[in-house]
């Protein structure tokens, strides 16, 4: 046996021994926990507070600024190759204290290419993505093939303007002359890029045509990345499944495609007189007379000459300002059908329909539901900001973009309330999606019951919660989305409406949709962070929350909650554990015999009616690290029939069986 074999045998024989002194981990029926009271703060956001930019009010702080890109594209469709070309100038206003000494892109349609990464998302078809053949900074040619430099011991190199990952979906303009601080640089790019259409598309984005009869571009051309005060540049890969993270700015947008072929998007159109017929224009500027459903163009009426104007071509011209985005769509088939939604505080706006006649069932309720959508969310948060809304048909029946929903009826409430995150609170969702997919889940709800006539209830969702968590899989809601894999769905959609609930459980639901309306004004084309929200919306509860949002968000705990025992006398003393590692406050149901003496008032009851109240004890009272709480009752001499722990269910629970008091 050779020396490192003896050496290793000795030092397993010592681990071995070391291990038999050690105590096993207490049960979790008896340990103590140790709460946490505050929220995690990463170098980002403290640099951020440091700076001035953000602050412990939630609110901007005074330093605050935020970046803005300016687009003027020219784009050309040809049905014939699904390409489009195109030409754009970016006006990039750097509104930040420092120098760029570079210009990240976002070439997203390079996702579509056959060697790069990706998440779950599988293209229809692979392309060559976004071929960019050229770009300026300042009139200055950018080198788009740089060589390597040799590099010289003790010699810095001269700075070159030159691009590196043209074929990624992330790349890098190196700068030769920096960007000043408060400044603006003009930066040119000639593109093109092939549409993908077939069959194996998987998930949004990756079918953007229907062969030659419907385009649906989106995410089509080169954008400048997202800077800001937390981390600089955004640099992390469109693998996707995560969305987007754009900088708010005023879109000029000119497409050209055949005439006959009707155009809708992002903004408004400039030139109707140039690019539609007469009859067309004169139903255009009815839409908002009523709320009836108008037909703009019928079945028979498409094509040259009668809904667009004649010509081998027609150029449609969109102006957007304040968006973050710009989608459109283009099919010489599509019904164009238009209603209206009145917006509280602003007026009548134009909804337009855009689908293709065999799909017709698919939007016979889109108006309603549309215009219900506008008008509910702009009285929940804040009023539509946007001149018009626009459905479009296609391969993606789900998306969302500023103005703009590629969705039929089905998704129609989802996808509009997108237009308040993140298309005027500009949320990060490809890093924070629970922000932007899950409070759009959350008042989706809301506005479901509304429509329903019937009031909203959350009851039941924060407990749900408790069948979930501690999953392996579960990434926190906090984990970057864009990298959550297989829990991505409910990282970002499902668990803040679990997180909200359990909020109403402790302060009230009138008290969170208040809060969030404020949040909703106060960050109004701005891009708040979950450390601006959480302390936001501490301050609008008046209460430190942190250990409510520590748990929720950087953990996968739960509360676990359960009834150990009761103890009837003078007075009923109720044991109450939580073998979870989350707090929650403690919520009893006392229910009593319907004959006896008047029920005596408890300061911490609430009297529902003459046989039942509900007692409630904040959840401080779990500060101590305890795991067992004695919940006196004093109610008198009225004899107690049953008791019920979380009777809302608002605080998650595995197995609610034990909750209950008599045990079945």
């Amino acid at each position: 046996m050779n020396s490192r074999i003896i050496t290793c045998l000795l030092l397993f024989s010592a681990t071995l021994t070391f291990g038999q002194n050690l105590p096993l981990r207490k049960s979790l029926e008896t340990s103590k926990r140790a709460i946490r009271m505050d929220v995690p703060m990463t170098n980002t956001i403290k640099k951020a507070f440091a700076d001035g930019t953000r602050d412990f009010s939630g609110k901007p702080g005074p330093n605050y600024w935020q970046i803005q890109t300016d687009y003027d594209i020219n784009a050309s469709l040809n049905p014939r190759t699904q390409v489009i070309t195109g030409s754009e100038t970016i006006t990039l206003h750097n509104n930040s204290p420092v120098e760029m000494s570079q210009i990240v892109l976002k070439l997203d349609h390079n996702i579509f290419r056959g060697d790069v990464p990706r998440g779950s998302s599988v293209p229809a078809e692979t392309t060559d993505g976004m071929v960019v053949t050229r770009i300026t900074v300042n009139g200055e040619l950018v080198d788009l093939a740089p060589l390597p430099v040799p590099r010289q011991r003790g010699v810095r190199p001269e700075p070159r303007l030159e691009a590196f990952g043209l074929k990624q979906t992330v790349a890098f303009v190196r700068l030769a002359k920096p960007i000043p601080a408060n400044s603006k640089a003009k930066i040119e790019i000639d593109w093109n890029t092939k549409l993908p259409g077939g069959e194996k598309g998987n998930a949004h984005r990756m079918t953007q045509r229907w062969q030659r009869r419907v385009f649906q571009p989106t995410q089509w051309f080169p954008r400048v990345a997202k800077f800001d005060d937390l981390r600089g540049w955004k640099t992390q890969p469109y693998l996707g499944p995560a969305e987007f993270f754009n900088n708010f700015g005023r879109f000029d947008v000119k497409i050209k495609v055949p005439a006959g072929w009707l155009v809708s998007g992002t903004g408004v159109l400039q030139n109707p007189e140039e690019v539609l017929m007469a009859p067309i224009r004169e139903r255009i500027a009815k839409i908002t007379d009523s709320d009836d459903e108008i037909t703009i163009v019928g079945e028979d009426e498409r094509g040259a000459g009668k809904a667009t104007a004649t010509g081998a071509n027609l150029t449609w011209h969109f102006v957007a300002d304040q968006v973050n985005d710009f989608a459109w769509a283009t099919s010489s088939e599509f019904i164009w059908k238009a209603t209206r939604a009145t917006i509280p505080g602003k007026g009548p706006i134009p909804i337009h329909m855009f689908y293709l006649p065999e799909r017709a069932r698919l939007f016979a309720r889109a108006a309603e539901i549309g215009r219900h959508a506008l008008e509910f969310y702009s009285e929940l948060w804040t009023p539509y900001a946007f001149p018009q809304l626009t459905f479009q048909d296609g391969p993606s029946a789900g998306m969302e973009y500023p103005m703009v929903v590629n969705s039929n009826q089905g998704a129609a409430d989802h996808e509009i309330a997108h237009q308040w995150w993140p298309m005027m609170l500009g949320t990060n969702e490809t890093r924070y999606g629970w922000m932007d997919e899950g409070f759009n889940s959350y008042m989706n709800i809301l506005s479901a019951n509304h429509r329903r006539g019937v009031p909203y209830n959350l009851d039941g969702r924060g407990m749900s919660y408790g069948r979930v968590s501690g999953g392996e899989d579960e990434a926190p809601m906090m984990w970057n989305a864009n990298y959550a894999g297989n829990g991505y769905g409910y990282q970002t959609y499902v668990k803040a409406p679990a997180m909200l609930s359990m909020l109403g459980g402790i302060v009230g639901d009138d008290a969170v949709i208040a809060a969030m309306k404020k949040y909703a004004e106060v960050w109004e084309f701005k891009h708040p962070s979950p450390w601006d929200y959480i302390f936001f919306m501490n301050n609008e509860l008046g209460q430190n929350l942190e250990w409510f949002w520590y748990y929720w968000l950087w953990t996968t705990e739960s509360v676990e909650g359960s009834i150990q025992n009761v103890k009837s006398g003078r007075n009923t003393q109720v044991t109450v554990h939580q073998a979870g590692e989350m707090p929650s406050p403690v919520v009893l149901k006392v229910e009593f015999e319907s004959s006896g003496p008047a029920i005596k008032p408890m300061k911490n009851a609430e009297v529902v009616n003459e046989n039942t109240a509900i007692v409630t004890w904040p959840a401080s009272v779990w500060f101590n690290g305890s795991r067992t709480f004695k919940a006196n009752l004093n109610f008198g001499s009225r004899k107690i029939k049953k008791i019920t722990l979380d009777p809302a269910g608002r605080f998650p629970d595995k197995d609610v069986s034990d909750n209950v008091w008599p045990r079945k």
